[in-house]
């Protein structure tokens, strides 16, 4: 998946969907259920969330179009985000010693469209506060979720973050965002 030059991460073309109310809070509550698993560190739930074929993506430039034509801060598919997960719960990573905690403020979701692949294309922006090895750090920006229906809900098939400061020195970033 890491080297497939067809999988489509664009958002630009979107068909228009009429998404009622219900369908929205759960869209809503999706999002946030994503973001506690995250935060409660719950990586088993929160990797059940993705389709297998789901990648993960930081784009390093504002407005990047491509994790193929430019570096990214991740580009990942279902294998690295389980090696991520391994090592970061490895009780010989000297890095997660303490381990990083971190916690979410979502909001803001709204519903762009659909894709040319049927896939629903969601946004939220988030705040994140990250405690790590007696350091706070504060990351900001906006999440675009690519989700696959999958009988009453959905899977993600793709999630990109951009980082307001996506550009600058980061430090490593551990944990997902």
């Amino acid at each position: 998946m890491l080297l497939d030059l067809d999988f489509d991460v664009s958002t630009d073309k979107l068909s228009p969907v009429d998404v009622p109310m219900e369908t929205w809070l759960r869209l809503q509550q999706f999002v946030y259920r994503e973001a506690r698993l995250l935060d409660e560190r719950r990586w088993d739930d929160w990797l059940s969330l993705w389709t297998d074929d789901g990648m993960y993506w930081l784009p390093q430039q504002h407005g990047q179009a491509s994790p193929y034509d430019h570096i990214s801060l991740a580009w990942e598919d279902k294998m690295l985000r389980e090696v991520r997960v391994r090592r970061v719960e490895h009780a010989r990573n000297w890095s997660q010693q303490p381990p990083t905690h971190a916690t979410r403020l979502v909001g803001n979701v709204s519903v762009d469209g659909t894709d040319a692949a049927g896939n629903l294309v969601v946004r939220a922006v988030f705040q994140m506060t990250e405690w790590r090895k007696r350091q706070t750090r504060q990351l900001a920006g906006d999440y675009i979720y690519k989700l696959a229906a999958e009988g009453n809900g959905w899977r993600i098939r793709m999630k990109r973050v951009n980082l307001v400061n996506c550009d600058a020195a980061h430090e490593n970033l551990e944990i997902f965002i």
